[in-house]
């Protein structure tokens, strides 16, 4: 119950902001937005979804077949919904996993998808900030402009590092924590089991890296365009009220706003975003016309995605996951077991009997 409110209350706070910044003006600017660049921007987010079906799709390999195509949308759909509900979009990767889980997909290799599907953002990101840097050379940009690049190129190039070092390093990593959960007087039997369950992730990881060229090359271009799309949406908002912005400032807003908005740990950074956006939006738009933007790009791409997801997660995962991933306790179902991760063990059915042997055959004590 008390996440509920805490997400009741970040999503007021994320509507005050804004409200407090344009006053009375930003209901009118709001008036003034087209219906029909509005309705483009809720078919782009749509469209975000289809692409990153069909991603996750092409991530599973020869396992597609056991995720249709209308699972994969819902799938989708619930994973974004759980991570715009839940602190730092902590309930995404478990919804994901256990999605994944029920259409007879191992944790291992689902946890794998996830780490390849963020990696390719990643290097997305890095990517555009390298193009962005570019066109800063041959163009002249504001001193703003140039002090965020700057800042944002530094953290993701450290972003990238970390990740390699990881990737480089992992048996002493492993090594390295196992020693501290021995310091900790975690049990044998516990960090045995932590240890068998990162090296099934190693390996499904691994395999998942050893998908063709062509897959890995699809799945970047579709991670391209759904970023592409998704974050073009602040610089549709701002020029359907008019307003002047570079796209490469209104993609820089939107990453440092996101960014702030994790690190807030509100469901799906309300608050931090809407703050950092205005502070950063105010001064090239006016207070009324960059809090009638914010407004209108959160409500296109937080909002819609927990409007439609709602229900999308209540029809693929019931109530019990709901009530995990909000009260952070077990919850049972009158029909199903507690949800959770599945064990590995789920998925390694008992082998068959001898031949001519069965369960009757089998001798019993008198």
């Amino acid at each position: 119950m008390s996440r509920v409110i805490w997400l009741l209350l970040g999503l007021l706070l994320a509507l005050a902001i804004p409200v407090w910044l344009g006053g009375g003006e930003t209901v009118t600017r709001l008036k003034q937005f087209p219906l029909p660049q509005l309705s483009l921007m809720f078919g782009m987010i749509i469209l975000c979804w289809l692409i990153n079906s069909v991603r996750i799709r092409l991530l599973l390999g020869e396992q597609r077949g056991q995720l249709g195509r209308l699972n994969s949308l819902g799938v989708v759909i619930s994973t974004e919904f759980a991570m715009c509900a839940t602190p730092g979009g902590s309930g995404g990767p478990l919804t994901l996993m256990v999605l994944l889980a029920r259409n007879g997909i191992r944790p291992a290799h689902g946890s794998a998808v996830f780490a390849m599907d963020q990696l390719s953002d990643l290097l997305f990101f890095f990517c555009a900030l390298l193009g962005i840097a570019l066109y800063a050379v041959f163009h002249s940009l504001s001193p703003r402009l140039e002090w965020l690049l700057g800042l944002s190129a530094a953290s993701m190039v450290g972003a990238v590092f970390s990740a390699v070092l990881l990737v480089r390093f992992h048996r002493r990593l492993i090594r390295l924590s196992g020693t501290l959960l021995q310091r900790c007087k975690v049990s044998a039997a516990t960090r045995r089991r932590w240890a068998r369950k990162v090296l099934r992730f190693l390996a499904a990881f691994t395999q998942t890296l050893k998908l063709p060229w062509r897959t890995l090359s699809a799945v970047f271009a579709l991670t391209s365009l759904h970023w592409i799309l998704r974050y073009s949406v602040l610089y549709l908002a701002v020029q359907g009220l008019g307003g002047d912005v570079q796209w490469a400032w209104s993609f820089l807003i939107q990453m440092l706003s996101l960014t702030a908005g994790q690190f807030s740990l509100m469901p799906g950074g309300a608050g931090a975003a809407e703050l950092t956006s205005a502070a950063l939006l105010a001064p090239w738009l006016g207070k009324s016309s960059a809090a009638a933007a914010i407004l209108i790009w959160r409500a296109v791409t937080y909002y819609f995605y927990l409007l439609a997801g709602g229900p999308v997660f209540l029809l693929m995962l019931g109530r019990p996951l709901l009530k995990r991933l909000f009260q952070g306790t077990p919850a049972v179902s009158a029909t199903r077991p507690t949800i959770g991760l599945p064990q590995e063990s789920q998925y390694h059915p008992r082998p068959p009997a001898h031949p001519g042997h069965s369960d009757s055959d089998t001798p019993r004590p008198t």
